[in-house]
């Protein structure tokens, strides 16, 4: 009883300091304006619908109030505290006008304006005729704007005719008419007419008319006759330019790769002109190929002029990552009769640039430590827009404490990779998309050492195709990937710790590894007014099977088959990441994900390469337990000390989270969350007891729940959650779920449980 009457105080107390102090700081006279309703009423219109309508209305009104948070405004009360700076800088000026919201008074509303908004609003959609009146209500220096419309019964369209003069482009409108977005019997609704001319014109820039624009359709609306129904006739202006009806072809296609944006005009020598197919190249540097450009521009001369192709020229110029600037230009052409002349002027990227990037970070395991990566690029080796990286990077990880103190991890290496932009295969490809489409060559050596403990080289090489469909649908196959590891530099220390723990063996393993890969990722969360988006990444592995296949190779038969006296591992392994974004509100949102994955080892191997096996844990996983510290299945791992990382992984994988997320204030988003899922072994393992998938796979399923901060400063976000399990399934069957021994107020509870993750950008 008494936290109850704790409770109320604190409310009354908040409501009394975030409102009665807003409204003592007004200016003498005026009062805050907190906010304004539409009541839609003596009307037919069904009750869903109204309400509808109402929510639409409402959103048209202009201030909007200042901006509340649990009924209170405390941008506001920030405001006020913060006072009048006598500088335009400081603390007191940025709390005031960054943090602080000044107040929206009622002087600033116009009721009369947002009456005819409102009414003009309605009769767009077809209630013509409607009434709006507006009042207000004042109360403790508060005051709030009431809006009643009456709209009459909505008209709605009976007819709806094209174009039927002796134009050409009045048949091709009227050919396009099945896919009209004005349908009898809709409403009559000033926006899909607009929209509808918008569909027209579209149509039109495919077929030639580069002058024409929407302005140049009338839509004649007739209500005369019938029941609230109206005839809707589109027609061509008569004041419509006669450049405007005509349909265009292309004739010269002049292409500038030199243009600089600082000089009214290019100059060039006469040899600096190339003809090459169907286009002029004026390259004063003799910076590209011509093919480069026969490549990217989809016009060709005496092509129908089309705005498809018009964009997807552009952006294939800007895709190609070599310049800066890209700016096209069409003229009437002055030697052919409805001609147009395109001209592309393009503006250089720097050809070779640096790139470094100085990287600092720490783990739960107490190393600290620091990461050089310096690249070196150049955008246009072979004069045909190709890109080379060649990287070098280095880094050192320092054990500052613990056990393992002193044993510091250091890696070196070095990475080339060259990118076409275009397919390299034997056999033609066209690209029809807007995207360049990839060819990339990878090559990969890094070496690690772990003092007192081994070393590792690493050798990786790809050879393989990027490309988009669109701006939702990505692939990237890899035909050749090949990768091989071996170790070095073995401490006797280290083999004596395998003993106790034959996990620690596999990471000296040496490793072949090579196959196809492909990735397929398609989304369209990048469509922000979608109530609903979705993500989705599938990716498939096949490594050694065709090389198994043709050699018969048998583990299970010891029938190992090696190169280069290492066993090459075979298997097929699939993965696949979903995600959800529901849209709760302009600042909130429930994102949603479930990742499975299996990877299945046969022929030549009997368990997935160590660096292809799944884990879970972390940052970016289930976030109430370490990274890899879970599974495989009931599976724990007692032989491990502290002296390494724990590092349990599996063959098959599942996990799913879901997360609330909602802007707090300023740069500032709330999140609560809830992460589940495991890891689980193919095939039994005699080391790991319980980490073999079984039928009782659920009862094995780890969960874990929080709460993060996440500070968007536009260019970055830095997030912080805080975790705690609430399933452990390596506890005995029947004592996995922990939810009753959570507490807060135990310094040995938060020690064991309370896990904080740091990290750049979202989880999922």
């Amino acid at each position: 009883m008494k936290n109850r009457y704790i409770k109320y105080f604190i409310t009354l107390s908040l409501f009394f300091v975030f409102g009665c102090s807003n409204t003592k700081y007004l200016p003498e006279g005026d009062l805050l304006y907190t906010g304004a309703s539409v009541k839609v009423k003596d009307s037919i219109i069904k009750k869903k619908d109204r309400k509808v309508l109402e929510n639409q209305l409402e959103d048209l009104l202009r201030p909007k109030p200042n901006k509340q948070f649990l009924g209170l405004r405390p941008k506001l009360w920030i405001y006020n505290i913060a006072g009048q700076p006598k500088k335009d800088k400081g603390f007191r000026y940025w709390l005031r006008t960054k943090v602080g919201e000044e107040p929206v008074l009622f002087s600033k509303v116009d009721l009369d304006y947002n009456a005819s908004v409102l009414r003009n609003f309605t009769e767009n959609k077809g209630y013509f005729k409607t009434r709006v009146s507006a009042d207000s209500t004042v109360r403790n220096k508060r005051v709030t704007a009431e809006y009643i419309v009456i709209p009459k019964k909505q008209y709605i369209i009976k007819s709806v005719t094209f174009p039927d003069d002796s134009l050409a482009m009045s048949r091709i409108i009227g050919r396009s008419s099945r896919r009209s977005l004005l349908k009898v019997g809709n409403p009559y609704d000033l926006d899909v007419i607009k929209a509808e001319r918008e569909r027209i014109d579209a149509r039109l820039k495919e077929k030639g008319y580069y002058y024409f624009n929407p302005d140049y359709i009338l839509a004649k609306i007739d209500s005369s006759k019938g029941d609230h129904e109206v005839k809707i006739r589109l027609v061509i202006k008569d004041e419509a330019p006669p450049k405007a009806l005509t349909a265009y072809k292309i004739d010269k296609i002049v292409v500038y790769p030199n243009f600089s944006i600082s000089k009214d005009s290019v100059k060039y020598k006469p040899e600096d002109v190339v003809q090459y197919k169907d286009f002029t190249i004026i390259d004063t540097a003799d910076t590209f190929k011509p093919r480069v450009f026969d490549r990217t521009i989809y016009f060709k001369k005496g092509d129908l002029y089309n705005r498809k192709d018009h964009n997807l020229t552009l952006n294939r110029f800007v895709n190609l990552g070599t310049f800066s600037f890209v700016k096209n230009e069409f003229r009437t052409s002055d030697s052919i009769k409805n001609a147009l002349d395109s001209y592309y002027y393009l503006t250089l990227l720097p050809k070779k640039f640096i790139r470094v990037e100085v990287l600092g970070k720490t783990n739960s395991a107490s190393y600290t430590g620091t990461e050089l990566n310096v690249n070196w690029n150049n955008r246009n080796l072979f004069k045909g827009a190709e890109l080379l990286t060649v990287s070098v990077f280095g880094g050192a990880d320092f054990q500052l404490g613990g056990v393992n103190k002193g044993k510091n991890i250091y890696k070196i290496g070095t990475e080339t990779s060259l990118t076409w932009p275009r397919f390299i295969t034997p056999f033609h490809i066209d690209g029809s998309s807007e995207y360049v489409p990839r060819t990339k060559a990878t090559l990969r050596y890094e070496y690690q050492n772990r003092t007192q403990l081994y070393a590792l080289n690493s050798f990786k090489t790809s050879f393989g195709y990027l490309w988009k469909e669109n701006a939702r649908k990505e692939h990237q196959l890899n035909v050749m990937d090949i990768t091989y590891v071996s170790p070095n530099h073995v401490t006797q220390e280290y083999l004596d710790d395998i003993k106790d723990d034959p996990s620690l063996g596999k990471v000296i393993e040496k490793q072949l590894i090579f196959g196809p890969t492909y990735t397929y990722t398609y989304t369209n969360t990048m469509q922000k007014r979608k109530k609903n988006t979705f993500y989705f990444s599938g990716e498939l592995d096949l490594a050694g099977n065709i090389t198994g296949l043709v050699t018969g190779a048998n583990v299970k038969k010891n029938d190992t088959i090696k190169i280069f006296d290492v066993p090459f591992s075979q298997y097929a392994k699939i993965r696949g990441d979903f995600r959800h974004y529901l849209k709760l509100g302009k600042e909130s949102e429930l994102a949603s994900r479930i990742i499975v994955g299996a990877g299945i080892p046969y022929g030549n191997s009997s368990v997935l390469p160590t660096s292809k096996q799944f884990v879970v844990g972390g940052t970016n996983s289930i976030r109430a337990f370490r990274a890899r510290s879970i599974g495989p299945g009931s599976y724990i791992n007692t032989a491990t000390t502290n002296d390494y990382l724990p590092d349990q992984s599996g063959d098959l994988k599942l996990e799913f989270s879901t997360e609330y997320r909602a802007k707090l204030f300023s740069i500032v988003k709330g999140a609560a969350f809830i992460d589940a899922g495991n890891i689980w072994l193919m095939n039994a393992d005699p080391n790991k007891p319980g980490a073999e998938i079984s039928k009782d796979f659920m009862k094995e399923i780890a969960v874990g729940a929080g709460v993060g901060l996440r500070f968007d400063v536009s260019f970055f976000i830095l997030r912080t959650d805080l975790a705690f399990p609430l399933r452990k399934p390596y506890l005995p069957d029947g004592e996995r779920w922990v939810i009753k021994d959570i507490d807060f107020g135990s310094g040995p509870w938060r020690k064991e449980n309370l896990i904080l993750n740091i990290a750049i950008g979202y989880p999922f």
